[in-house]
């Protein structure tokens, strides 16, 4: 269940009235503190403390005056500050825990829409860009529903490793599912690595700003369904060669030679692996398949 608020007062300079937003880990201990807010271990929750780093997400949402943006995890409202600061709006701001999208509305007013609810199940507003500070745990799934969702610009930051597996190029070893639906849907661009410390608490592991542009027109798959079917397939094991995998999404006596050859696959194929083969290949193998 979601629950929108706006709120009459409206400060002229948001985050530093009479509830501004911390940015210092003191200050953000104290204000979670007195919220009765614990930053969730199994969310890989922490929240940025560095106003420079979110004035840079801000600086690339780059869309056009008076469009929608959304921001998805709001927190205590730094980069939500940010935003405002830059004068995007309208601005739909996304906490899904009720104490701090109330600290959100006290410290924006009506500067900012608070939608309060799981971004992975409400039904966000159309937007022409997406930003957010995502929780290591479900960052993932955030960002491919938002790609699905075919928003123009997703701005996010991450950990590290899934920034660079969502920019990955073929005959890395990052490449693999989530790096060929990013360039199903658009494509990547890695911005500045942000260090632990600039976060509280401090996490384990560095993160990444970037950028996901999403593709204009058509998808170039006949069906992301079946699409997902074949990634999953091929990509069970990156230590068998497509040879193997293959033949399990087309079982049958030489379909998987006729397949390979209706989708304009190499005469070598069946030597490669998974991860040495560009994402075209595999969109053209999605089409070859539906055909078939």
């Amino acid at each position: 269940m979601s629950r929108t608020s706006t709120v009459s007062s409206s400060p002229r300079d948001p985050g530093r009235g009479p509830h501004r937003v911390p940015e210092r880990a003191g200050e953000v201990r104290a204000v979670l503190e007195s919220l009765g807010v614990r930053p969730s271990r199994a969310l890989g929750q922490s929240f940025l403390i560095d106003p420079f780093v979110a004035d840079a997400e801000a600086a690339l949402v780059e869309v056009p005056p008076g469009r929608p943006v959304v921001e998805i995890g709001g927190g205590l409202g730094i980069l939500t500050a940010a935003l405002v600061r830059r004068g995007l709006e309208p601005l739909t701001v996304v906490e899904r825990d009720a104490r701090l999208a109330a600290h959100l509305r006290r410290v924006f007013g009506s500067r900012v829409r608070v939608l309060e609810g799981d971004a992975l199940e409400l039904d966000l507003p159309p937007s022409d860009a997406v930003v957010g500070n995502l929780p290591y745990a479900v960052a993932t799934p955030i960002l491919l529903a938002q790609m699905a969702r075919r928003v123009p610009r997703v701005v996010f930051l991450v950990q590290e490793e899934v920034a660079r597996r969502l920019a990955a190029t073929p005959g890395s070893r990052q490449f693999g599912r989530l790096s060929l639906f990013a360039q199903l849907y658009g494509e990547v661009e890695l911005f500045r690595t942000v260090p632990p410390d600039c976060f509280y608490p401090v996490p384990e592991v560095t993160s990444r700003i970037g950028v996901h542009r999403g593709r204009p027109g058509e998808l170039p798959v006949p069906s992301v369904r079946e699409f997902e079917r074949i990634t999953q397939t091929l990509f069970s094991s990156r230590r068998k060669q497509l040879g193997n995998l293959l033949p399990r999404l087309v079982p049958s006596d030489g379909a998987a030679d006729r397949l390979a050859a209706l989708a304009g696959w190499p005469d070598g194929w069946r030597r490669l692996r998974p991860e040495n083969l560009p994402p075209e290949a595999y969109f053209a193998l999605a089409r070859a398949h539906h055909r078939a």
